[in-house]
């Protein structure tokens, strides 16, 4: 994946360059098709068109959500994986009946490290999509997103078999290269009908300052409490509660000399994804 290089701004051009040439050439795709369905004879011919149409849509708009952030304004990455999300569900999983559903909070981002996470979810859900193997189960993927003081955990957990999974660790090499970027790292966990995998890395100087004002803010006004039924007891597990979580993040010597009052968070790994894996964190279907 090309990557802009700062001290280099004609690559940044370069690369919205090929962007938009990218775009440009699933719109003439579309109108070639859109035409073909016009000239078409037969209702189930014109019907195959469409939905080729509609599938093209539905790339574009996965493409356009892929996009870097633009600006040195720093980026929600919340909202932009969720973006993403919806474009994921419109250009693949729904058509291979696969649920996705979030739970993130807030996160502000410098837009390059915000699309190399979205870039990561990105490879991640499609490796689930495609590989993993559901059964007779309805397939389902999550991703939640949170922060633990310096550290940023994303999860993204799938109910596919072990068994389609023993042998694709080199599916998992784009997003490890991606993750290294970040100065972080991915961890993967595995049962017999469950698949987690884990980025972790470190927020920067500058996110860390915008996170904590955006704690402060929250802290001087708190929401009121509203009454929340708990669910029936001897209910049906859920995948989170029953995926095998990976092993603790132990802390590299890079990272604590970079960040020395941060080791507490990486080194409770086993209770940060307890909390982070918890049914209790709202799921919203995208």
């Amino acid at each position: 994946m090309l990557r802009p290089d700062p001290c280099r701004p004609q690559d940044g051009v370069l690369l919205r360059e090929l962007h938009h040439r990218v775009d440009q050439g699933i719109d003439t795709a579309i109108d070639l098709v859109s035409a073909a369905v016009i000239r078409a004879d037969g209702t189930e011919a014109k019907a195959a068109l469409s939905d080729v149409v509609e599938l093209l849509r539905g790339h574009g708009q996965l493409h356009r959500a892929l996009a870097m952030p633009q600006g040195e304004a720093l980026h929600d990455a919340a909202t932009y994986i969720r973006k993403l999300g919806c474009a994921m569900r419109q250009s693949l999983l729904d058509r291979m009946g696969i649920r996705l559903a979030f739970a993130t909070e807030s996160l502000p981002l410098q837009s390059e490290r915000c699309w190399r996470l979205g870039l990561i979810v990105h490879d991640l859900i499609v490796n689930a999509a495609k590989h993993a193997y559901f059964d007779a189960r309805a397939g389902e993927i999550k991703v939640k997103l949170s922060r633990i003081g310096a550290v940023v955990n994303c999860v993204v957990l799938d109910n596919g078999s072990r068994l389609a999974r023993a042998a694709l660790g080199r599916e998992f090499q784009i997003s490890s290269d991606l993750a290294k970027g970040l100065g972080g790292r991915i961890e993967h966990g595995f049962a017999a009908e469950f698949t987690s995998v884990v980025l972790s890395f470190h927020v920067s100087e500058r996110e860390r300052q915008a996170n904590r004002s955006m704690a402060t803010r929250r802290m001087r006004s708190p929401r009121p409490l509203k009454a929340r039924s708990s669910g029936a007891p001897g209910a049906g597990s859920s995948l989170s509660d029953q995926v095998e979580r990976p092993a603790a993040i132990g802390a590299d010597s890079s990272l604590s000399r970079a960040h020395p009052n941060d080791l507490v968070s990486l080194r409770k790994g086993p209770d940060v994804l307890g909390e982070l894996l918890s049914p209790s964190h709202r799921m919203d279907a995208q």
